[in-house]
């Protein structure tokens, strides 16, 4: 397991800091990401985004806690390499080790899943940036758990809603075989059936699968009027390519889960044409002014653009989940409890995800307006229509 050192950050900010901010205990964030594995076109924007801010707001002098006075922010960050077992052991090490006030992460659903046993057992606040409704749901029984990514019904709502006006009632599913894709056949068998629409095909692959082609010719076969696929890169890559390899030219859609430019280069001009329901960044310039979201997406944009590369959804969720703990820091100092009832006491808060209003009920925030329908053209981001 690597531990990611923020130095370079830390110390340039370190540098700018009034001997009073210096003095005061640090707040510590816990972190985890899939930044190797699998889901690491995820984790990586993820990390990189959780270092930005770090750095950010230690250069105007930390966080200014419930004392009044400025604390440096320490973000204490672990890879899970994708894996489950991994995320168990990096959350204990957070917790017990490292005292976290709060964790964000994990990168993926099923490594989400696999540590809530530890983190409601230990009462320390979890901000997932994993989409599976089941990591929040019941709220009840996840009173230490939230998350910044759509839930997997809002997304599909957007998507089935999408083909249900363009006519497209006959679809073909494939989807990975792991948490983020059997929890999306859920939602979207029960999305489907109660919009009318008939699911002709259902098909599964392996998240490390290199070849999708038999799956594709059975779909293909069954004679849809629209395909489905639910994954990340690289197998939602290697299933697009495989989708115009056998000259299959339906309208082909995706999850949430290819919106990073991982997904357009790995599959290449096979991309093209592919639409799929995600957050409004990837498409903030296109956005009408008035809306709420737009400044605080293109700030976003810039400055992750212009020290990582292009921006992607995935270090949109990073970015809601170390502003959210901030805040509570700042209302509740170190105080586990009160991290906790911070966050679900938060109302409009504008993130990059969507407009977040969690509460005792709803550890999630988000409405519909959390969800837009997207179209790659020629490489790049549109809003479909």
């Amino acid at each position: 397991m690597r531990v990611i050192v923020s130095l370079a950050f830390s110390l340039l900010a370190l540098s700018w800091w009034p001997a009073s901010a210096l003095a005061q205990e640090p707040y510590r964030i816990g972190a985890i990401f899939s930044i190797t594995g699998p889901g690491s076109s995820l984790g990586v924007p993820e990390r990189d985004t959780a270092l930005m801010l770090e750095a950010d707001i230690n250069a105007k002098g930390g966080i200014k806690g419930p004392d009044g006075k400025l604390h440096p922010l320490r973000i204490v960050i672990y890879d899970d390499g994708s894996d489950e077992t991994k995320a168990v052991l990096a959350a204990k090490k957070l917790i017990d080790e490292d005292k976290v006030a709060a964790i964000i992460g994990t990168t993926l659903s099923g490594t989400s899943l696999a540590i809530l046993d530890t983190v409601q057992k230990a009462e320390v606040p979890l901000v997932s940036c994993a989409a599976a409704i089941k990591i929040v749901v019941p709220a009840a029984e996840r009173k230490w758990v939230f998350k910044t990514p759509q839930s997997d019904y809002l997304i599909v709502g957007a998507l089935v809603d999408y083909l249900k006006v363009k006519g497209l009632t006959k679809v073909g599913w494939l989807n990975v075989d792991y948490a983020f894709g059997q929890l999306g056949w859920i939602e979207f068998e029960k999305a489907a059936q109660q919009a009318g629409l008939t699911i002709v095909a259902n098909e599964k692959f392996g998240q490390k699968d290199v070849d999708m082609t038999a799956q594709l010719t059975r779909v293909k076969a069954a004679n849809p009027q629209a395909v489905v696929i639910w994954s990340i890169p690289p197998s939602a890559s290697i299933a697009t390519k495989n989708y115009a390899d056998l000259g299959m030219t339906l309208p082909l859609f995706h999850s949430h889960g290819v919106g990073n430019k991982a997904f357009i280069q790995l599959a290449g001009p096979a991309s093209n044409g592919v639409i799929f329901p995600a957050g409004k960044l990837l498409v903030a310039e296109q956005l009408p002014d008035g809306d709420a979201q737009k400044a605080v997406l293109l700030a976003y944009a810039r400055e992750f653009e212009a020290k990582y590369g292009p921006r992607n959804t995935f270090g949109g969720h990073a970015w809601d989940a170390v502003h959210l703990v901030a805040k509570a820091l700042e209302r509740a100092g170190t105080d586990r409890a009160g991290v906790r009832a911070a966050i679900e006491g938060t109302r409009n808060f504008v993130g990059i995800t969507g407009v977040f209003d969690f509460s005792a009920s709803n550890h999630n925030g988000l409405d519909g307006r959390a969800a837009t329908m997207i179209q790659i053209v020629d490489g790049q981001w549109r809003q479909a229509k």
